[in-house]
C-alpha cells in the first residue's frame, strides 16, 4: 500500500519532467529542422549541400566556390583568403566560369583605350595568364591568390579594398556587397572532410 502511494506521488513529478524534456527538445530541434542555414559540408563535396544552395548561390556557383576554397586552403590562406576569393568571383562573374567579360557586356576598355580581355571566374585579362589558366577555376583562383599573397597587409585591409588592389578594378567598394554571402558560402563549405 505504501509503495503504491509513493508511486502515485512520483508519477506527476515524472510526467512533469518528461513534459519539460520534450518541450526543451522541441525548442532546440524545431528551429534546427526549419532553418535555412545548411549544415557545413566538406569542400570536396559541395553537392552535399541542399539544392537550394546557400544565400541563393547554388549548383555550378557552389562548385566553383568550393574550388576557390580548396585553392585558398592549398595555398595556406585559410578562411580569410577563402572569403576574399569567393567575394571576388561573386563580384566578377557571379561565380560562373564565363568566356566573355567587360568589353562584351559593357563596352569597357582598358585605361589605354584597348579592349578588355577579361574571362573566367575572376574576369582576368590576358596579362594574368593563358586563356587555359584563366578559364580553369583552380588555375584562375591560384592566379588571384598568388597576387593576394604578395599584397602586404591584405589581412588588415577592408576585404573589398584588398580585392580591389588585386583585381585593379574601378571601384574599391564593388565587392563589399558580397561579403555576407561569401562568408555564408565559405562557412557552408567548411565541414570536416573524410581522411
Amino acid at each position: 500500500m505504501k509503495r503504491r502511494k509513493t508511486r502515485d506521488r512520483a508519477r506527476p513529478a515524472i510526467l512533469t519532467l518528461g513534459a519539460l524534456t520534450l518541450a526543451a527538445l522541441l525548442i532546440v530541434l524545431v528551429p534546427m529542422a526549419t532553418s535555412h542555414d545548411p549544415v557545413a559540408v566538406c569542400m570536396h563535396a559541395p553537392e552535399d549541400l541542399p539544392d537550394a544552395g546557400v544565400e541563393g548561390w547554388h549548383g555550378e556557383q557552389i562548385h566553383n566556390a568550393a574550388i576557390i576554397v580548396r585553392t585558398a586552403s592549398e595555398q595556406g590562406l585559410g578562411r580569410d583568403g577563402s572569403i576574399l576569393g569567393v567575394m571576388a568571383a561573386m563580384g566578377e562573374s557571379s561565380l560562373r566560369n564565363i568566356d566573355y567579360g567587360d568589353w562584351e557586356t559593357s563596352g569597357f576598355t582598358n585605361p589605354d583605350g584597348t579592349r578588355t580581355t577579361s574571362i573566367g571566374l575572376f574576369q582576368q585579362q590576358e596579362w594574368w595568364g593563358s586563356v587555359e589558366t584563366r578559364m580553369d577555376p583552380a588555375g584562375s583562383a591560384a592566379l588571384f591568390y598568388g597576387r593576394l599573397a604578395g599584397l602586404e597587409g591584405w589581412q588588415d585591409m577592408e576585404p573589398s579594398h584588398a580585392i580591389h588592389r588585386v583585381q585593379i578594378n574601378t571601384d574599391p567598394e564593388h565587392y563589399a556587397r558580397f561579403e555576407h554571402d561569401a562568408v555564408a558560402v565559405v562557412d557552408a563549405l567548411s565541414g570536416p572532410c573524410p581522411a
